[in-house]
């Protein structure tokens, strides 16, 4: 079976990661990202595309389409809303599949008064009002994403000097919030329907939160917003509790979730239910039942502006840390491997090398040599090729002695994760 090629775009933000990490590693799939402006994508996707031109450029699909047909791209996956609806308007124009909704849908999800209005009379939806005439209440822009421009008013002093025509006023819900996952067939069948909480949100984004139980009360909500609008694949609604603990809907959206990865941890991948889907494939699901806790906070990746192709690299207290394998030095090896960089362990274990190597289930097929030296030996003298060499090496003074002589870069254990390549 030939790959399907798969394009996110934009792929910096965090929702495009999330698309990243459900489908990189799927064997039938070769993943593209591409942006306009280089953020973290570049740092995470093994094909990168940079200076796409803005979706509001005159030559925006001249261009798009190049990189289309230069990369033999079947599907595309626009990951911001406004995106999303520029798309859904121009699909006639873009020579790939797009994962979105039809444009009638994705105009009523990106403005939260046409969503309140194609679904008026449903019980879930919260009260609107047309001017601030009783507090506390809650107002958002029309138009825009998880809690940018929202603000909660107490009172007349809470009320900020902008045009109020451009959001909705609504009540205030001050209980739990959820969002809910959910996957709809090119045949229309809703076969997903994922809730999970948000205890604890940054900058809008969900850093924790846990799977939730499907109540008849979301399932209800869920197949309503599916009814009456239509959606192909991939998209979600978030919920909240009004005073009397009853759901209300806050918005919907018809792209990736940032943290849909909840709901793939529970073995539904969403994104590659969408893949499927748009290619015309009937999909089933069988997630496992048990609750899973999600918290995060901010990862680091690196780009070291050296180009290496030796590494010479300790094995106690580096490899092997109190008597475990180290996992980001052995991820590291395995990476080397991977990438036909050579490695030289050089080390003055004082056993076997061999035997422990064994006992720790390292193959000693990992390294190019292996250099057993006595206490007495310098490091340094095992050197070679030291302009495009970097040393790894718990030991600070075995560092300081091989960056004197060489004048390579060298680095301590905590150092290693900026040896990491995310790109897969």
């Amino acid at each position: 079976m030939a790959k399907i090629n798969v394009l996110i775009f934009p792929a910096g933000e965090i929702n495009s990661i999330e698309l990243h990490d459900a489908l990189s590693t799927c064997v039938n799939i070769e993943l593209f990202g591409a942006s306009s402006i280089d953020r973290h994508g570049e740092y995470v996707f093994r094909n990168y595309i940079s200076n796409v031109p803005m979706i509001n450029a005159p030559d925006f699909f001249d261009k798009f389409n190049e990189i289309i047909e230069k990369n033999h791209i079947d599907i595309i996956f626009p990951t911001h809303d406004t995106v999303a609806m520029f798309f859904a308007d121009n699909r006639d124009k873009i020579k790939a599949k797009v994962i979105a909704a039809d444009k009638l849908t994705s105009e009523i999800c990106r403005d939260k008064e046409k969503t309140y209005k194609a679904l008026e009379g449903a019980d879930f939806l919260p009260k609107l009002f047309k001017k601030i005439d009783t507090f506390p209440v809650f107002i958002k822009p029309k138009e825009g994403q998880g809690a940018v421009g929202a603000k909660l008013l107490k009172s007349d002093k809470d009320i900020p000097d902008i045009d109020l025509n451009d959001y909705v006023i609504c009540e205030y819900l001050p209980g739990e919030e959820y969002t809910v996952d959910c996957f709809t067939t090119y045949k229309g069948d809703l076969t997903v329907i994922s809730p999970r909480s948000r205890k604890r949100l940054l900058a809008g984004v969900c850093v924790s939160g846990k799977t939730e139980k499907l109540s008849d009360d979301i399932r209800k909500i869920a197949e309503t917003i599916n009814s009456k609008l239509k959606f192909n694949g991939l998209w979600w609604f978030q919920i909240k509790k009004d005073n009397l603990g009853k759901w209300k809907l806050l918005e919907i959206s018809t792209r990736c979730a940032g943290t849909m990865c909840l709901t793939r941890a529970r073995g539904i991948n969403i994104p590659l239910l969408s893949v499927y889907n748009a290619l015309g494939y009937e999909t089933k699901v069988s997630p496992n039942e048990q609750d899973i806790i999600l918290d995060r906070t901010l990862i680091s990746r690196y780009k070291l502006d050296y180009d290496y192709d030796t590494v010479y690299f300790d094995f106690d207290d580096t490899l092997i840390i109190n008597g475990k394998v180290h996992l980001p030095a052995i991820r590291f090896l395995y990476q080397c491997r991977n990438q036909n960089k050579r490695v030289v362990l050089l080390t003055k274990h004082e056993n076997d090398i061999y035997d422990s190597l064994y006992n720790f289930a390292i193959s000693d097929k990992l390294f190019s040599r292996i250099i057993k030296l006595s206490k007495e030996d310098e490091k340094a003298n095992y050197i070679e090729n030291s302009n495009s060499a970097i040393f790894v090496d718990n030991a600070y003074q075995e560092r300081v002695k091989i960056k004197d002589k060489f004048n390579i870069p060298t680095f301590d254990v905590d150092g290693l994760e900026v040896l990491i390549d995310w790109r897969v």
